[in-house]
């Protein structure tokens, strides 16, 4: 059996596993159940990436490399900076490549966050935008550095419906065909009521509404379930859209 052989039949046993494990019940029950009571430990807040703190599943920031290295975008567009830690990983991976950037959009780049980024060995892929994203001048800069280019879109600012709404509404145009929107605290939908007191959004306002409101008036993107199925542990159940027109 040649390589590519052995390749394709472990691709092919890897699919069947996954859409084995998508159907596991059981197994998506202790998934749902870890996530909730990690989130009580903000699990998510305790790693970092090349310094930063990145806020993020280790699993979901394993499927943004993956989708990087099968894309090889040009331009890899995040609303949402916090501490950095997810733009300067996105910026390594391509680094990796030797070809893209990252433009990170974010209304308060807060002085000590944007002192570490701009001073990390991996701003030269970086450019940030302070603003909000649903500015139509915000918007506009966005459009012009996006013209001719293959662009993943990543959503990560207010999780409230209405704003995510507004995003997919404004960015997700820019996104290439068989590329992707990834809609980030789509999870929100999925966790207890009280999760979230100090917050405006939570089960019936959050990103996850917002995705399935978009797929109803826009017929460009498809849920990708076999990242569902294949993560389990994610903070963007239904949140990982393929342009498929």
């Amino acid at each position: 059996m040649t390589n590519n052989n052995v390749h394709q039949a472990f691709e092919a046993e890897c699919k069947a596993e996954i859409e084995a494990q998508g159907q596991n019940e059981t197994l998506k029950g202790l998934a749902r159940d870890f996530f909730n009571e990690s989130a009580r430990h903000k699990y998510s807040y305790h790693f970092s990436w090349m310094g930063r703190p990145i806020i993020q599943l280790p699993q979901d920031m394993m499927a943004m490399q993956e989708l990087i290295w099968n894309i090889k975008p040009d331009l890899v567009i995040e609303c949402g900076i916090a501490h950095g830690g997810s733009i300067i990983y996105y910026a390594s991976l391509l680094e990796l490549q030797g070809h893209g950037e990252v433009l990170g959009i974010d209304r308060d780049i807060r002085p000590h966050n944007r002192q570490a980024i701009e001073s990390h060995p991996m701003f030269k892929r970086i450019r940030m935008i302070e603003g909000s994203s649903v500015d139509l001048a915000v918007v506009e800069q966005v459009r012009a550095l996006a013209v001719g280019k293959k662009v993943i879109l990543v959503l990560d600012s207010n999780h409230t419906h209405k704003h995510v709404l507004e995003e997919l509404r404004l960015y997700a145009p820019l996104v290439s065909l068989g590329s992707y929107c990834v809609v980030m605290d789509t999870v929100v939908e999925d966790m207890p009521a009280d999760a979230f007191p100090d917050r405006p959004w939570g089960p019936g306002d959050n990103p996850k509404t917002a995705v399935w409101a978009y797929l109803e008036e826009n017929g460009d993107f498809e849920i990708d379930r076999q990242m569902n199925d294949k993560l389990l542990i994610s903070v963007a159940p239904d949140g990982y859209l393929r342009r498929v027109r």
